[in-house]
């Protein structure tokens, strides 16, 4: 399990410092956190557990990592709000609620907090900066939310409810920064019959 710590967190330092990777790098990098987490599903519950207490916190990490590369202190902004609201919806509900868990452990079991940090940073990322990043971040948020529950920790309705603040709060907060920036990126042909790409961003 430590090497599982020492391998994801090198993992969210790369995607820090390589924020311009092309599609296949991110899904590549994401796709080796999504592998490192499932590999403890070998050694029981507790270690899936384990796993999703940390990859809960890989998609706003990462969110951080790009928007600080960027420069993007606005989209950070954007992340910290909705990864705040995504919380205290969670626990006003969590403590409203008071739902055991199915291991007996607690009355908090609604809704899934873990799950609903990760969709909230799946979904920044999504929003902010294109699918080249949400899927990824999707696809590892939603092992979160199945680890949540196959370690008895929540059911399915309580990842369900978590998924859903955590997408609510990014669409809320979150906007695009290629829109925000009037990102322009089209084709051209100059006199001499040359084609190429005409990119432009206001900032």
């Amino acid at each position: 399990m430590q090497a599982l710590l020492g391998n994801i967190f090198i993992c969210v330092i790369l995607a820090c410092e390589i924020y311009d990777m092309n599609m296949k790098r991110v899904i590549l990098l994401f796709v080796l956190l999504a592998a490192l987490a499932f590999s403890s599903h070998a050694q029981g519950r507790k270690e899936v557990e384990l796993s999703t207490d940390i990859a809960m916190f890989v998609p706003a990490a990462v969110g951080a990592g790009v928007a600080l590369a960027e420069g993007d202190y606005k989209g950070l902004l954007q992340l910290g709000e909705t990864l705040a609201v995504s919380v205290a919806a969670s626990y006003a509900l969590k403590y409203t609620v008071k739902k055991q868990r199915p291991d007996g452990s607690d009355n908090r079991s609604f809704p899934s907090n873990h799950t609903g940090f990760s969709f909230a940073g799946a979904t920044f990322l999504q929003k902010r900066y294109g699918w080249k990043w949400g899927v990824p971040a999707y696809l590892l948020s939603g092992y979160v939310a199945w680890g949540r529950v196959y370690s008895k920790r929540h059911d399915v309705w309580d990842v369900l409810a978590g998924a859903a603040i955590g997408v609510g709060s990014g669409f809320l907060f979150t906007t695009p920064f290629a829109k925000e920036h009037e990102l322009v990126v089209s084709p051209t042909v100059n006199r001499e019959g040359n084609c190429g790409i005409y990119v432009s961003m206001k900032f």
